[in-house]
């Protein structure tokens, strides 16, 4: 009886092992099976994020142009439209913030895992939303002067240097590697900026004094080191302070450093007392009132689509990655200025702009690269957790 008893046990053991050990062959293969859906779902968020940039960048550099080419000349409000746009994020904050509180307040499991990362503290957000708020306000007022004082193709040429800039604070405070291909790309933009600096002469617009042509050029300048700056500054904050991974962060991000920007643009427009000729600007615009505030209204609308395109990809990525998919839009705007806006495209603009596509090339070549070698670890850490499955 004691070995008919020990026989019944032993098949009863048995036949646990038997479902546990299908479980986890079923579960291995939804682990195997879990990094191509998550791999589709995440380019599926890069694809959105980069037609938010580039479509929206474009359609923003243009607007800002029309703005002056029609009539508008106050600097503060152009740097006012770049950030005044956040309200029209506001529901979409909303919407994903009440998605995620009613998800984990349904699934207090999901809910434990959703607090487990502690979040900043306010303090801290509040300086960091500051601190961004104003570094945007400096670097939108640049972009403005130079958007003024520059040719639409001219200011689009010049700002693809902001990824040589990046790539450089993406070293010192992301840990970015320099390799090769990355090295190559800051090498060219370099250049293609060198050769806009020494064609200003021949390119030069008559009715542009040199020394606003100068401002202009060095505005730019600034304000793509400025930018750059930014971009890692984000990431950084993203992975060390505010440790979370949804999409409300990244609204958060754009939201309030713009109310800060906005803020403080409207104190510039009071103190320099540019205020006191927006009414005159509004009837003497060319196109008429309606289409000064239809101007001014659009563009804020489309920096703001670019900016949630932009740090979208910071989030998903790197902000180098943004900055590149940002300098995407290099071949697009100064064809659409010389279309719409007549702009000149001699022979060292259009050499400038192949310098600047291989760079480009050039990195997007490093990260595909990147990619591969990350897809071929994942596939062999699938292979070997295969092998332990069927040895087991």
């Amino acid at each position: 009886m004691e070995d008919a008893e020990g026989i019944e046990l032993q098949i009863t053991a048995a036949d646990d092992k038997e479902p546990n050990s299908s479980n986890d062959a079923s579960s291995i293969n939804n682990k195997m099976k879990l990094p191509k859906l998550i791999h589709y779902k995440w380019w599926l968020r890069v694809t959105c994020y980069i037609l938010f940039l580039l479509s929206g960048q474009s359609a923003a550099t243009l607007l800002g142009r029309l703005y002056y080419d029609k009539g508008g000349n106050s600097k503060w409000m152009a740097t006012f439209v770049q950030s005044a746009g956040f309200p029209i994020l506001l529901p979409l904050l909303f919407f994903f913030t009440s998605s995620i509180n009613s998800k984990t307040a349904t699934n207090p499991i999901s809910s434990s895992f959703a607090n487990k990362p502690e979040g900043p503290k306010l303090s801290t957000l509040t300086f960091l939303y500051i601190g961004f708020g104003a570094l945007l306000t400096g670097d939108n007022l640049m972009y403005s002067y130079g958007l003024l004082y520059l040719p639409v193709s001219t200011y689009s040429l010049l700002c693809a240097i902001q990824l040589a800039f990046n790539a450089l604070f993406s070293f010192f405070l992301n840990s970015q590697k320099l390799s090769p291909f990355v090295l190559n790309s800051l090498i060219l933009l370099t250049a293609s900026a060198s050769l806009l600096a020494v064609n200003a002469d021949s390119e030069n617009p008559a009715d542009i004094p040199r020394r606003k042509y100068v401002i202009g050029f060095f505005c730019t300048l600034g304000a793509s080191a400025t930018y750059s700056l930014y971009l890692s500054l984000v990431q950084l904050s993203f992975e060390k302070v505010i440790n979370k991974e949804t999409f409300s962060t990244v609204l958060n991000m754009q939201i309030y450093p713009s109310f800060v920007a906005t803020c403080g643009c409207v104190v510039g427009l009071f103190a320099s007392r540019e205020w006191e000729s927006l009414e005159n600007e509004m009837k003497e615009y060319k196109e008429g009132k309606v289409s000064y505030l239809m101007t001014l209204i659009w563009t804020a609308i489309t920096w703001q689509v670019s900016s949630v395109g932009l740090l979208g990809l910071i989030f998903e990525v790197s902000s180098l990655f943004s900055n590149v998919i940002s300098t995407l839009a290099l071949p697009i705007v100064p064809i659409l200025a010389v279309i719409f806006f007549h702009d000149k495209m001699n022979g060292v603009k259009v050499m400038a702009m192949l310098l600047a596509i291989w760079g480009f090339l050039s990195y997007i070549y490093q990260h595909y690269l990147d990619d591969a070698k990350s897809k071929t670890s994942l596939t062999s850490e699938n292979e070997v957790a295969g092998a332990q499955l069927e040895t087991g």
